[in-house]
């Protein structure tokens, strides 16, 4: 690939530059939202990301991919209009969010039915938008590999395979299913070099962390500021400790941050449980404590903005 789909049309991987991997503009359950819609205020929700954007922005990123799909109310209109209102570049994905079960409509079709949806996802457009998605996510947590999560990672490797498009995950690494997944991925026969195993900075074992990156697959240390499993000092030494091995052209930096999300409304609650928690996070502490203990400029740029290039291309 050398070019990928934006919600605002087609972008040449060469102008993705810094790149936030993993941020959500915004995530809710989409049967709340339909079932009882006084519970949110779309123009605040679109003020808040608008608000995270910009400042992210201001900071020099110029991409975000957002890895919200069905299970959380993936809305590419919304992306849009906040990619509108402030110059990012932002990348949609299709695939579902699930640890445990499918909706009917999935669990009573089979596995060729859900890859056709993601691939016209990918070729015709979201949600009856010209809007396309640019790459596949899939999710498995502490459930493990429930028969309805593994129809989706494999749905997802198929559709990889007819599309190209990368494929993310969100992973448990106390549990280790990023090591599951990547094995039904090697069985579906996806090159893993496609792959990015989300969430491997949830731990500091790094043993388990350098067998998912002995795979060949990229690994995201993509939850600074949220501190419930790990404190921030703990992701940095990790970070450090990779880097220090070789890793820098396989990590991936980001936040994993949600500019509203069901988990913590009001938005006070949000800040008090995880103060340092934001889209700007990353670049304001966690970068310059970095390089304060070694990381190089060098390093810094292949982890923001050439390692997508090769996760894409």
């Amino acid at each position: 690939m050398k070019s990928i789909q934006t919600v605002n049309g087609e972008l040449h991987i060469e102008e993705l530059g810094v790149t936030l991997i993993h941020e959500h503009l915004r995530t809710r359950d989409e049967r709340v939202v339909k079932q009882f819609p006084h519970l949110y205020d779309h123009e605040e929700e679109v003020a808040l990301a608008v608000a995270q954007v910009k400042a992210a922005k201001e900071r020099g990123v110029r991409t975000i991919f957002d890895p919200s799909v069905l299970g959380l109310d993936r809305d590419v209109r919304f992306m849009q209009r906040v990619a509108n209102d402030t110059g990012m570049n932002i990348v949609a994905a299709t695939g579902i969010f699930t640890f445990h079960y499918l909706p009917t409509r999935f669990a009573f079709n089979d596995i060729d039915f859900m890859v056709t949806q993601f691939v016209r996802d990918i070729e015709i457009g979201v949600q009856n938008t010209p809007i396309r998605a640019g790459f596949l996510k899939c999710a498995t947590d502490y459930q493990g590999v429930t028969p309805d999560v593994e129809k989706v990672i494999r749905a997802v490797a198929r559709a990889h395979h007819k599309t190209g498009v990368p494929i993310m995950t969100h992973s448990h690494p106390a549990s280790g299913t990023g090591l599951q997944q990547l094995a039904i991925f090697k069985e579906e026969g996806v090159p893993l070099n496609k792959v990015l195993i989300g969430h491997c900075g949830d731990s500091d074992n790094l043993e388990y962390i350098e067998k998912v990156l002995e795979s060949g697959a990229f690994i995201g240390m993509d939850r600074y500021g949220l501190t419930h499993t790990i404190s921030t000092e703990q992701r940095n030494d990790t970070v450090l400790a990779l880097v220090k091995k070789g890793y820098a052209n396989r990590i991936f930096l980001s936040q994993d941050y949600c500019c509203t999300t069901d988990a913590h409304k009001p938005e006070a609650s949000k800040r008090a449980a995880y103060p340092d928690w934001s889209m700007t996070f990353l670049m304001d502490k966690v970068l310059p404590t970095l390089k304060e203990h070694g990381v190089t400029d060098e390093q810094i740029n292949m982890m923001m903005v050439e390692n997508v290039k090769a996760w894409l291309s």
